[in-house]
């Protein structure tokens, strides 16, 4: 099916080895992500810090911490930008192209991630207002590299090796985090060194230095650093060929742009162009029938999938607090000072990533062109559901002292499966089987989808899992249906994805134009399309 209809410079990309030029795109993208990553959860880093700065009570026997609605404002709020900028610039990378849009949400993301740690008033509320308002539009930013990244490394892939290569580029998530990390223990380290203090016990005023009003600070304005390096990269980077031939029309330069790409002479296929172009069951609209009867169900399974993914990948937060305090990661707040705390929780986020987060990522990376996309996301999804319901039938075994290492190492399975599976397998899929007119809109969808289900994982469950005694649950917040109900309510969650799972194609080894049915002129467009569910 693909080898007649094809463009001749499209399928010159689908069988082009790997070159240096991948390698430089994978760079290029991923250092979006890498920033994405950083600058989405080096908050959690320093939200105690804020706490301790902006919220302490005299006399109080432990340190101040953000209230309940501020703190689900701070951390909440870029979630919000980014499911706004998943949709938005999804949708203009379709409409002015992919290089285009790629500048604009790269400029925001350095803009605004100066901006968060410039953020300014001489009181909490004016503080916490600024900083939200700058991380709101940080994550617009952030939001629109989603599904420009995930569509250029697609367009730019041979299909062979395309798998690996989006994944590669999400998979830079996981430097992000570590980066996150280890920046907050080396500056943390310094302003401990220089400007000691005791711990909040011996002087709760004393062991939160003003000096430390500029560590957070310092730690989110360094997010702008990576993002601004690579801005000249971006902007040098040719417009996909896919997009320039199948959007714009302008096979030409399509087959210029690659040539040099590729270094070899490429040339414009002027007829399959000009079929395509009057063809009128391949100019289907995103709310058409035609659009429906193809990519519907595939559609609903991205979206699902994603949703459904990020409320258990987000929910983790839930556990975390539990699992450091059981391992002595992390002592209670009154025995550190305000140095101290940042260091360990960045100590603990650091051992995360090496240990969990990337190893889950590489191994998607390794193994997704090999195995292919619905077997990992199905996999992951199993095992997702099997240790959820593993740490919530058991639970009241699992509190005791003694049998808490279990519990960490179910807990830490769970998340490795969840990314070497749903987690990077949703982010690759959208960006191939759809329309070249409409493969980043449907990809910011699908992720816009993806951080709904976040923000239900990271507050609709942080009050869900509160305990049902009153006098048991966390400051500020009411009474839930406890942390076991929780985590059976995940499982459950894990399980319906995997069957949502069962409506997505699968894309391994194919070219974009046969996934899309870009490549068919003929009546049976819409049946192949729609049917090239797993082989």
């Amino acid at each position: 099916m693909s080898g007649n209809n094809q463009l001749g410079v499209l399928k010159a990309l689908d069988v082009a080895k790997t070159q240096l030029y991948h390698f430089t795109a994978i760079i290029i993208a991923g250092m979006g992500f890498f920033t994405d990553a950083y600058d989405l959860f080096s908050i959690a880093l320093v939200t105690k810090l804020l706490g301790r700065i902006y919220y302490h009570k005299v006399g109080a026997e432990k340190p101040g911490t953000l209230p309940p609605e501020v703190a689900a404002a701070v951390n909440g709020v870029a979630l919000c930008g980014t499911l706004m900028g998943q949709l938005f610039f999804g949708w203009l990378g379709d409409k002015l192209g992919r290089k285009k849009v790629y500048g604009i949400t790269l400029i925001m993301m350095v803009v605004c991630s100066v901006a968060s740690g410039l953020s300014f008033g001489n009181n909490s509320k004016g503080v916490m207002t600024t900083l939200c308002f700058f991380r709101f539009w940080l994550g617009v930013g952030i939001g629109g590299d989603y599904p420009l990244s995930a569509t250029i490394m697609s367009e730019y892939a041979n299909k062979k090796t395309r798998g690996g290569f989006i994944a590669a580029v999400f998979a830079m998530q996981g430097f992000g985090i570590l980066a996150g990390g280890i920046v907050a223990l080396v500056l943390s380290s310094i302003f401990d060194y220089q400007f000691p203090s005791p711990i909040y016990s011996v002087d709760p005023y004393a062991s939160t230095v003003p000096q430390a009003d500029y560590l957070w600070r310092i730690i989110l304005m360094i997010g702008a650093l990576p993002a601004a390096m690579t801005y000249y990269w971006r902007m040098k980077m040719p417009e996909t060929a896919r997009y320039t031939a199948l959007v714009s029309r302008n096979i030409k330069l399509a087959a210029q742009d690659m040539s040099k790409v590729l270094q070899v002479d490429l040339k414009a296929d002027k007829e399959i162009a000009e079929n395509k172009a009057t063809d009128p069951k391949l100019n289907y609209g995103l709310f058409s029938k035609e659009f429906l009867k193809r990519h519907g169900l595939p559609l609903l399974g991205t979206t699902s999938t994603w949703f459904l993914l990020d409320i258990a990948f987000y929910s983790q937060n839930l556990f975390e607090k539990d699992i450091f305090s059981a391992i002595g990661w992390i002592p209670k707040a009154a025995t550190m000072n305000a140095m101290h705390e940042v260091y360990k929780i960045a100590r603990a986020q650091t051992l995360i990533s090496l240990f969990s987060t990337i190893p889950g990522y590489w191994f998607t990376v390794l193994f997704i062109d090999i195995m292919g996309r619905f077997a990992i996301q199905i996999m992951g999804f199993f095992f997702m559901t099997v240790f959820m319901f593993a740490l919530a039938l058991p639970y009241d075994h699992w509190i005791k002292p003694d049998n808490r290492i279990g519990f960490i190492i179910i807990f830490s399975l769970t998340f490795f499966f969840a990314n070497f599976g749903p987690n990077v397998t949703t982010f690759v899929v959208p960006a191939e089987i759809f329309p070249a007119r409409l493969r980043s809109t449907c990809h910011g969808i699908s992720a816009a989808a993806g951080k709904a289900g976040a923000i239900v994982g990271a507050f609709g469950f942080l009050y869900a899992a509160q305990s049902k005694d009153k006098n048991k649950t966390d400051a500020g917040y009411p009474p839930g249906i406890g942390v076991k109900n929780s985590l059976i309510m995940l499982g459950v969650i894990n399980f319906v994805g995997m069957l949502m799972t069962f409506l997505v194609p699968e894309s391994k080894g194919k070219s974009l134009e046969e996934l899309s049915g870009e490549n068919v002129n003929d009546e049976t467009a819409s049946s192949k399309a729609s049917l090239s569910r797993r082989n």
